[in-house]
């Protein structure tokens, strides 16, 4: 009996030491760790997406920002900012090195910044490609920024705004003159960093987890091809291939290798945009109507005119309005500095297309080692003979456009037909024409009698 009751009393202890584990884990903190350590652009903000959503179904109880940035773009930061500024979840940030311009504007609106010896914050002015401080317009859009997202959490605006303006005095901190950027320990003495901490770890038991588990984000095949794509260096080049697929149409029409580079990479352009919800169906509508324009003047309507130019602006249009994260026809929360950076990626690569597809066919087409451009030279006791000098006698005759000119074709002199090219961009079929020169077996006509 005494044997029995012992085996009763052990088991009842076990079942009460693994209820007492199961409730030891369920106690156990959960945090998130996510890594800032490229440039802020889309890419980055679709991953923090992904991943503030992902710590919101776990349930964790804690968002820990790896940051080692030297900052990017204003508008992909401001949406970082906010991200963080409303999430329900505390979101604290460890600066493994630098957390410059865009990246002091985000560890800023953190609720607690740690920082490892050696690593700095600040220097948050506006700057273009070249590294050259934009206007004023921007620098005052930034301050306000780097203000207001102190203040809430409850940081020196004075200080956060001098991170921005060089001409900002704020005693004891920041002399007239010099952007501010702080080290790990002017930081902590000034508010702006919680503690000295050497890993990610060290600022998590900081933070005041002890016993936690770590979760982080996890990105599939599609998700970084994703990424990849909606690169703002990737945007342009698309851009370029698009563009100067177009270019090369409008130099030989027809169905060839340039339309199909064009339209793939339109497909490439778009697809992840539309994933994302960025385009808008409407938008690349507007994109498809430019392309059908550009394609009827191309291959229906002669000449250059109205349909091409309508085409080109809906084709630029369709391509910016892609990038800017309206819903459908609003645009009250888009930023006029997010409106003018997309235009300037769109234009930047278009002309950048245009020059580059120019000299791309002047390569082409008169260097030999492409093989588009003869190297050999015909001589005559080979068999060649030079062109008929008897095209000399046509020379101010009238005939008409047997073929369209666009600008090669064939004319009809004194019912002979010859190959011709106009002068112009080109001439209809059956329209006057006048002989004025010939060169290369080919006459030179322009249209009238």
């Amino acid at each position: 009996m005494r044997k029995i009751i012992l085996l009763l009393s052990i088991f009842a202890n076990l079942l009460f030491l693994n209820s007492f584990a199961q409730e030891s884990d369920s106690t156990k903190s959960k945090v998130y760790i996510f890594d800032v350590n490229e440039e802020i652009a889309p890419p980055v903000v679709r991953r923090m997406g992904k991943a503030f959503a992902q710590a919101k179904e776990e349930e964790v109880d804690l968002i820990m920002l790896h940051m080692n940035t030297y900052g990017g773009e204003l508008s992909a930061a401001d949406t970082m900012r906010t991200r963080i500024l409303q999430s329900k979840i505390p979101v604290v940030v460890f600066i493994d090195n630098n957390a410059a311009s865009a990246g002091a504007l985000i560890s800023i609106a953190c609720d607690s910044i740690y920082m490892r010896e050696g690593a700095s914050i600040g220097a948050a002015t506006v700057v273009n490609q070249n590294a050259q401080a934009l206007p004023d317009k921007y620098q005052s859009y930034m301050r306000a920024m780097m203000r207001s997202t102190a203040e809430v959490n409850g940081r020196s605006p004075e200080i956060a705004e001098a991170m921005v303006d060089q001409d900002l005095y704020v005693e004891n901190v920041s002399d007239s003159g010099k952007v501010l950027t702080f080290t790990t320990s002017e930081a902590i003495a000034n508010g702006f960093c919680e503690a000295q901490v050497e890993t990610i770890d060290e600022a998590i038991k900081q933070y005041g987890f002890v016993d936690y588990d770590k979760y982080e984000l996890k990105l599939s095949a599609a998700d970084t091809i994703i990424d990849f794509l909606i690169s703002p260096y990737i945007h342009g080049i698309l851009i370029m291939i698009i563009v100067g697929g177009i270019y090369f149409e409008l130099q030989s029409p027809g169905m060839g290798f340039p339309s199909i580079a064009s339209l793939t990479a339109a497909m490439l352009y778009f697809a992840p945009l539309y994933v994302e919800g960025l385009a808008e169906n409407w938008e690349i509508l507007i994109f498809i109507a430019g392309i059908i324009l550009i394609a009827l003047e191309i291959f229906v309507i002669p000449g250059f005119g109205v349909a091409g130019v309508g085409g080109i602006v809906l084709l630029i249009t369709g391509l910016v309005l892609s990038l800017l994260a309206n819903v459908q026809f609003d645009f009250s929360f888009i930023r006029m500095n997010t409106i003018l950076e997309a235009l300037f990626i769109v234009l930047l690569a278009v002309f950048g297309a245009i020059l580059l597809s120019f000299q791309t066919a002047k390569q082409l087409f008169t260097n030999p080692r492409f093989g588009f451009a003869l190297s050999a030279t015909q001589q005559h006791d080979e068999g060649f003979i030079a062109p008929d000098s008897s095209l000399s006698t046509v020379i101010g005759k009238q005939g008409i456009a047997f073929s369209m000119l666009r600008p090669a074709g064939k004319v009809m002199i004194d019912n002979d037909v010859y190959d011709a090219v106009c002068r112009e961009s080109f001439i209809e079929k059956g329209a006057n024409i006048k002989v004025v020169d010939f060169n290369n077996a080919q006459l030179v006509v322009v249209e009238g009698s």
